[in-house]
């Protein structure tokens, strides 16, 4: 079996759902003859034609009211943002008209619509062409978030998303863009809203998401070689929150610690943070610890292996969690940043 990146894994995704239903239109810059700049739709407008899969003006916000549009006309429009920060000048659109529709509608039209949205770091890139928005989206209702961590995911996540009923906001891991597995990608007929326990343990959970599940899996991995087995679980879905899946292992394990690339103030961790805080309270046995990105733009790529969290802080923050007895006074003074 031919190893599949998660490139090829979403190119397939969009292949296999234009296959499936001819309502399935693909379109935004460069998507069209160059196949993406990151090739996620190569060959589409070949095999489709132009009618199915286009090239669009340089003008996000005029995208996302296209593809509005289209939704409420019947069809399922897939838009691609090119980069995470390219998708700001279409927000207005996204929350003030995709989001609500449903509701200004009393429910009586929904708009199957999807945003991919290449984001986070990991390229070298700066600014506009590295960023992690997902908090801006799952603040705001009548939107689903998504975010996938493998190649496998890549492919069922994009198909679920692409028959959801419902605006869905597609992030993509721009540095796991050319992760390779040896799988066979196969379409899982189920609702958005399931995480995935992708490493079991018994003595601290490790919560991530997207391009951070590499990061807590290595983490875990070394954590063994010191005896310490810790649970990894890949959310794969921001909005809807699997609940049961994060609460049944924090329950379990007394301990947390949560891992994204976003900056930690405000971002989506504190409301995994503040959720857990509000379920699982007596059973904790530590307090529940962020490992994030600082509180600033995606740094130059010489930097940016600094910014983003790293093996090294996650550990750094499951030591923090006390396995022992006895007080750990540098996270009782602080001294342990």
């Amino acid at each position: 079996m031919a190893a599949t990146t998660m490139a090829q894994a979403l190119n397939r995704a969009l292949r296999d759902a234009m296959t499936a239903d001819e309502r399935v239109l693909v379109f935004g810059e460069d998507v069209g003859q160059l196949g993406g700049v990151f090739r996620i739709t190569d060959g589409l407008t070949r095999d489709f034609g132009e009618q199915r899969c286009f090239d669009t003006p340089l003008a996000e916000s005029g995208i996302v009211g296209f593809a509005l549009g289209m939704a409420m006309g019947g069809y399922k429009p897939v838009v691609e943002m090119q980069f995470d920060a390219f998708a700001y000048p279409a927000f207005e659109q996204i929350t003030s008209h995709v989001a609500k529709m449903r509701n200004r509608t009393r429910g009586h039209l929904s708009v199957p619509m999807v945003i991919r949205v290449p984001y986070a770091g990991g390229i070298g890139g700066v600014e506009h062409h590295c960023d992690s928005s997902e908090a801006y989206y799952v603040h705001t209702p009548g939107l689903k978030v998504v975010s996938p961590a493998t190649v496998n995911d890549a492919y069922t996540l994009l198909r679920e998303a692409i028959d959801d009923p419902d605006p869905v906001i597609f992030m993509e891991p721009k540095k796991l863009y050319w992760s390779k597995e040896d799988i066979e990608l196969r379409h899982v007929d189920e609702p958005l809203g399931h995480a995935a326990i992708r490493r079991h343990g018994k003595d601290a959970t490790l919560i991530a998401y997207g391009p951070s599940v590499p990061v807590a899996l290595q983490a875990a991995a070394a954590a063994a070689e010191e005896g310490i087995e810790l649970e990894v679980i890949d959310l794969r879905s921001l909005v809807p929150f699997d609940d049961d899946t994060v609460m049944r292992s924090v329950r379990r394990t007394g301990r947390c610690v949560v891992v994204q690339e976003a900056s930690g103030f405000a971002g989506f961790g504190a409301e995994i943070v503040a959720r857990i805080q509000e379920r699982c309270f007596h059973s904790l046995a530590a307090p529940v610890i962020r490992v994030s990105g600082f509180d600033i733009p995606y740094p130059p790529p010489m930097l940016e292996h600094s910014h983003l969290p790293s093996v090294d802080r996650v550990l750094d923050a499951v030591d923090r969690l006390q396995f022992t007895d006895e007080p750990d006074h540098r996270y009782l003074t602080g001294a342990h940043s």
